[in-house]
């Protein structure tokens, strides 16, 4: 008796003790943060500067401006609609997040998609592998061009489907679809989100540096490159290895697209070829809006609600199966709008309390106590630390290049190394940080829980941080000026 009920017992203290260690849900981690900033209302010395006229109208601060105000710490209210002021102040990444799931899945019930992914699993049945390289590589070079990192969203619907039938997972869709876009976007060839900004912010030439740019575009994203196929190449030759393993969506989506090459290719009928060619159309007028409209998330949301109406009907779908396959894609990316817009929240309360003016004045006195050597190492981390509030390129270029660019003056750092260190740590940080709202509505797109991609992009992230030092500190080495 006792012998079975010590060996019943036991089972259950293992989970107690697994439970302990399991890292919190993503929900949990972020109530803890917002916490965490209402508490610092109440310490941290309320302040500000004051915003001026910037380049192309933006507005920007006046970094010889900074004093202390009257403090407005978080009260129980504040704290308690921080959730919700944090959902309305990012409804537009959560907006374009239902959006975009909803189209895709009205595309999957066309057939289209399984159709596309059959023809190139079948093209590339016996090549699977150099699909990462050249897909990152794309990616990576529109970003670096166009700077829109949030292209991701529209990258991994598309490849997701691909990425599974060549027997990977969901996280190298993911990978190669984030990590790409970041490698692009941190080093910003001809970037005007970030690298154009913070020139005309540093009172720089446009775009000048780019030699030096380039090389780092080439180091990060080629360690990207080597890092997303060696797991690839693990899931590939063992499904057992994927850190997807054990999920049942994820299952479901293996069951879904994987198949044999020897079974029948499957035929698109008239109707799909015409809905196929229309969204080609749809998506050449996507790539038209964002580089010569300017377009953003509402209006790309926009037209993929038109897209998936239009391309629905013209494959045959009735309107009740289109409005039920928006309704099935709305309810699989719930998760993730949710979460990109709570993760606002600690946002939303830092500005409310008046201190996230008082932590850029902070952090840029903390850089310029810094022995020169070091100058700009620390502005890196600086920013890197600063983009997990502001995890906006061109907000965190208006709020940090005023201060930055004129203490780099003081303390021996060239400015064109300040805004490398600026670049480094804004973009690396976007896809680590669970308050970039863009990232964890890619992650949820994916199927990709926050901590499990923690746990595939920590050792990425910690290599791209030493290929960054070691190029600032070259720049500061040389006195980089462009």
């Amino acid at each position: 008796m006792s012998h079975r009920t010590q060996h019943s017992t036991s089972p259950s203290s293992k989970n107690i003790k697994r439970g302990w260690c399991r890292v919190p849900d993503i929900y949990v981690v972020l109530f803890i943060f917002i916490a965490i900033a209402a508490i610092a209302t109440h310490f941290v010395p309320a302040g500000q500067f004051e915003r001026v006229p910037g380049p192309a109208g933006r507005i920007t601060i006046d970094p010889t401006s900074f004093q202390f105000v009257d403090a407005t710490p978080a009260g129980f209210t504040d704290f308690m609609l921080a959730i919700p002021n944090g959902l309305i102040s990012a409804g537009e990444v959560v907006f374009f997040t239902f959006m975009i799931g909803g189209m895709f899945m009205v595309l999957r019930r066309t057939g289209i998609i399984e159709i596309g992914v059959d023809k190139l699993t079948r093209r590339f049945a016996n090549q699977s592998l150099l699909m990462v390289p050249v897909l990152m590589t794309v990616f990576a070079l529109i970003a670096t061009v166009i700077g829109t990192q949030e292209l991701a969203l529209v990258y991994v619907p598309v490849i997701l489907p691909l990425m599974i039938a060549l027997r990977f997972d969901s996280v190298t869709a993911a990978a190669v679809a984030l990590c790409a876009t970041t490698a692009g976007f941190a080093t910003g060839l001809l970037n005007p989100i970030n690298t154009g900004l913070a020139q005309q912010l540093s009172g720089l030439p446009l775009y000048s540096g780019l030699g030096l740019r380039a090389l780092a575009f080439i180091a990060i994203l080629g360690a990207a490159i080597f890092f997303v196929m060696r797991y690839a190449h693990k899931v590939h030759q063992n499904p057992a290895l994927s850190l997807m393993q054990n999920d049942e969506a994820e299952a479901d989506k293996r069951s879904s697209y994987q198949h044999s090459v020897s079974e029948s290719a499957l035929m698109a009928n008239t109707r799909q070829k015409f809905a196929a060619a229309a969204t080609f159309i749809f998506f050449a007028v996507l790539v038209y809006g964002v580089l010569r409209q300017g377009w953003f998330m509402l209006e790309m949301a926009g037209l993929f609600i038109i897209m998936g109406v239009v391309v629905g009907l013209i494959a045959g779908l009735t309107t009740d199966d289109i409005c039920e396959g928006f309704n099935k894609g709305f309810r699989d990316v719930l998760v993730g709008a949710m979460i990109a817009g709570v993760a606002r929240g600690v946002a939303v309360i830092l500005e409310q309390g008046q201190i996230m003016d008082t932590l850029v004045y902070g952090l840029g006195n903390l850089v310029g106590e810094l022995p020169t050597i070091l100058s700009a190492i620390g502005m890196y981390f600086a920013q890197l630390l600063f983009n997990f509030v502001i995890p906006s390129g061109s907000g965190q270029a208006l709020v940090t290049m005023p201060i930055m660019a004129p203490l780099s003056d003081i303390i021996g750092v060239t400015r064109q190394t300040a805004v490398l260190a600026f670049q480094l740590g804004d973009g690396m940080g976007n896809i680590l940080y669970p308050t970039s709202g863009y990232f964890m509505a890619t992650l949820a797109l994916a199927g990709v829980s926050w901590q499990k991609w923690v746990k595939f992009f920590f050792p990425l992230f910690c290599v791209w941080v030493l290929i960054a030092l070691g190029f600032l500190m070259f720049a500061q080495a040389v006195q980089w000026v462009g």
